[in-house]
């Protein structure tokens, strides 16, 4: 009796099956752990002086205008390049009577004028970028300013922001410190 052969797809599935089985189990084997930023609530550190101080400021320039702030109550972080991630933040809220979930503005923590300003630039290039745009609804409008060794950020959409004064807040931070351009 002749020897009959064999198909080659009687072996050719399970080969395949067992193939992928051992690549899978050998990337699980010498896989590294990549950290997930966390979504912490803010402050992530103690307020220091600088953030203090621009706090402050901020207050000042918003009471201008008939507003004020409040910590922010819920934990809020915006879509942020990776100094922005990385840098201690404070959140405030602007008080808005007709938007109680918005009016987030967040002030970043950096050793000297000179850093607030990098993390201001890669900012700016950020929401230039696909990535940067795709976290923010297509109207927002960003409002970075630098004030000393502190960046302060705060955006807003006008078709989701239901508050009137919100467009004051932007106006108000407008009158601080140096402005980091957005150039699109």
């Amino acid at each position: 009796m002749a020897a009959r052969l064999t198909s080659p797809r009687t072996w050719a599935v399970p080969a395949l099956a067992l193939a992928l089985a051992a690549v899978v189990g050998a990337c699980g084997a010498g896989a590294t752990t990549v950290p997930i930023p966390s979504v912490a609530p803010s402050p992530t550190q103690a307020v220091s002086p600088s953030v203090a101080a621009t706090a402050a400021a901020i207050d000042g320039a918003l009471s201008a205008v008939g507003l004020t702030t409040t910590p922010a109550q819920v934990p809020f972080r915006p879509g942020e390049s990776p100094k922005l991630a990385a840098a201690a933040r404070e959140v405030i809220q602007v008080v808005l009577p007709n938007d109680l979930t918005h009016g987030m503005i967040v002030i970043y923590d950096f050793p000297d004028a000179g850093a607030a300003l990098a993390a201001g630039n890669e900012m700016a290039a950020y929401l230039k970028s696909g990535p940067g745009r795709i976290q923010f609804v297509p109207d927002s409008i960003h409002t970075p300013r630098q004030v000393g060794s502190t960046l302060v950020f705060f955006t807003w959409s006008p078709a989701n922001s239901p508050d009137p004064r919100t467009p004051d807040i932007a106006k108000a931070l407008q009158t601080l410190g140096t402005d980091v351009p957005i150039v699109r």
